[in-house]
């Protein structure tokens, strides 16, 4: 069964963001990878220091083969600095790993469709 770490900021965290909407739509959306045969785990970040130790943590955790990095962690202009940190952790920690990217929180399926 292949493996997929999904990351992101956790959305309880991110000021002005609905944090119970969003997360519904990721849990969904993580549900969503076993109706595909596809063993997924999220692991959601606040946008802080204890962010990288905890990513270090989820990709260092097992073997990923498509790891995606989430919208919200990529696309705001201000989160470029982390978003260069997040794909470099990524190429550090699970270099067997391909990098995916969703267009948001409910096609991250797709997304890793695509490189497996």
């Amino acid at each position: 069964m292949p493996t997929v770490l999904v990351l992101g900021f956790d959305p309880h965290t991110v000021p002005g963001m609905d944090g119970d909407g969003v997360r519904a739509v990721l849990d969904a959306e993580l549900a969503r990878f076993a109706d595909h045969g596809i063993d997924a785990a999220m692991t959601l970040v606040a946008p802080d220091d204890t962010a990288e130790p905890a990513i270090v943590a989820a990709l260092d955790g097992r073997g990923w083969d498509v790891v995606v990095i989430g919208g919200g962690i990529r696309k705001p202009e201000p989160a470029l600095p982390f978003f260069e940190l997040v794909v470099n952790l990524v190429r550090r920690h699970a270099p067997q790993a391909a990098i995916a990217f969703n267009t948001s929180g409910a096609d991250s399926v797709e997304a890793v469709q695509r490189w497996l």
